[in-house]
């Protein structure tokens, strides 16, 4: 026997919730942190460039970057419209606040030019690797090192996943965290650039989640697909009231 989609209605989860403020508040202390940062990015970069990182959290954090890139972003949406199919309705907000993340951030990187420390000699400071304001598209790749677009990715995709399944909210961060690293072992960034691009995360992807009107324009889009799929407005109301409840906990689930 079928069963039909009103008898899933009770399993469709709850987000936990967060505010826009409270992630830009986010932000601006990581960007603080990176400003802070540049005091320790030439000395750390050279001790990555002389082999003192052990290979096992090289291994670690090599297999760690699919979380911040494109691909891995699509494998993501790819397992939950598989696996998950009360969350396939979600997969456009969460490719959006991913990819939006990233993708912010690479304008940052035609706005100011920095050095990446595969380029530089590592002789001087942290400030001696930016170059020159407003390079568009004229410094070339090397010199695009601020800020880390693939740790914005991945802080992007660590908000949007744990908005939908709260249970990861503190696995996907971490899994951000070893995507940034990743970047700093292979000699893509300093660490400051990995700071300030999670901080590009932090302030866009809350847009796509948290109540703007770009996260408006996915409830409606949202609920189109859900009443495609045939559920029914109570529930699509109860999802509406915990996304507004803005409440601290794990919301409980239908009985």
């Amino acid at each position: 026997m079928t069963n039909s989609p009103s008898q899933f209605e009770a399993d469709i989860p709850l987000p936990r919730l967060r505010t826009i403020s409270q992630l830009w508040s986010c932000a601006a202390l990581l960007g603080a942190i990176g400003v802070a940062a540049l005091a320790v990015d030439v000395p750390l970069a050279t001790w990555i460039r002389g082999g003192n990182c052990p290979g096992a959290i090289q291994k670690l954090f090599a297999v760690s970057e699919v979380f911040g890139h494109g691909l891995g972003v699509v494998f993501v949406v790819l397992i939950i419209g598989v696996l998950d199919p009360w969350h396939r309705y979600a997969i456009p907000r969460i490719l959006a606040a991913a990819f939006g993340s990233g993708l912010l951030a690479n304008v940052f990187k035609l706005l100011v030019a920095r050095a990446r420390p595969y380029s530089f000699d590592l002789h001087g400071s942290g400030l001696d690797t930016f170059s020159q304001w407003f390079p568009l598209l004229g410094s070339g790749p090397a010199q695009q090192s601020f800020p880390s677009s693939h740790t914005a990715t991945a802080a992007g995709l660590a908000i949007v996943l744990a908005y939908f399944y709260p249970r990861g909210r503190w696995l996907f961060p971490a899994f951000a965290i070893l995507a940034g690293g990743e970047r700093l072992v292979d000699q893509f960034h300093f660490l400051s650039d990995t700071f300030w691009g999670a901080a590009v995360g932090c302030i866009f992807a809350p847009l796509c989640v948290y109540g703007s009107s770009l996260s408006r324009g996915f409830d409606r889009l949202e609920q189109q697909l859900l009443n495609r799929a045939g559920v029914t407005s109570a529930s699509l109301r109860r999802i509406a009231r915990a996304r507004a409840a803005n409440a601290d906990a794990d919301l409980p689930r239908a009985a």
